[in-house]
């Protein structure tokens, strides 16, 4: 495709298999992330773009969390994908602490959890209610799959976890879940060397 030639800074594509446009931005590296005024263009709907002001960025733009993953890199994500829901996402688990005057207005904004709101969690599995499948909606289950949408502790979160840390954790969950049993028990296929 090459490089944008858009003197907006605004890049469209089509997505496969549909007429919506992707809206990319110029921005091909967090290095390029310098001046605020540029980052968001007219119609920039994101979480990120409603949250993320001129002071929030001057605070954070330097500065890292203690796992090493910038604020920039946080925030890139939401800065290059123009039409991105969020748009942010922590690097690590202490960047919601370290970044929190952002996080904190999109955790609110986007679930309704205020700062000083507390998280209740029930992990007795007695208490789900699940609609029953009928015989032949059951028959046609062939696999399931769980998606892991958090980390382990002492991981970093998506945008700042290496290929070796991703290795280390695809490890530990493999080994954790291989010692499931009955119902529980099946194999993992790892995305690597699939076809």
């Amino acid at each position: 495709m090459g490089a944008c030639k858009s003197k907006d800074g605004i890049s469209e594509t089509t997505r496969k298999g549909g007429n919506k446009p992707i809206l990319k931005s110029n921005f091909t590296s967090v290095e390029e992330l310098n001046d605020f005024s540029k980052f968001f263009p007219a119609g920039t709907d994101s979480a990120l773009s409603r949250n993320l002001t001129k002071e929030i960025w001057e605070e954070y733009k330097d500065q890292s969390c203690p796992k090493g993953v910038s604020f920039k890199t946080c925030i890139f994500s939401g800065i290059y994908n123009l039409d991105s829901g969020i748009g942010v996402y922590a690097g690590s688990h202490e960047g919601y602490t370290t970044f929190n005057k952002l996080f904190d207005k999109v955790i609110e904004e986007y679930h309704g959890h205020g700062v000083e709101d507390k998280h209740v969690s029930d992990m007795n599995y007695e208490g789900l209610q699940n609609a029953e499948f009928t015989p032949e909606d059951s028959a046609m289950v062939v696999s399931t799959r769980i998606r892991v949408g958090r980390n382990l502790a002492g991981y970093p979160l998506g945008p700042g976890v290496s290929k070796e840390e991703r290795l280390a954790i695809m490890n530990t969950v493999t080994e954790a879940c291989g010692k499931f049993e009955g119902e529980l028990a099946g194999t993992f296929y790892p995305l690597e060397g699939m076809s």
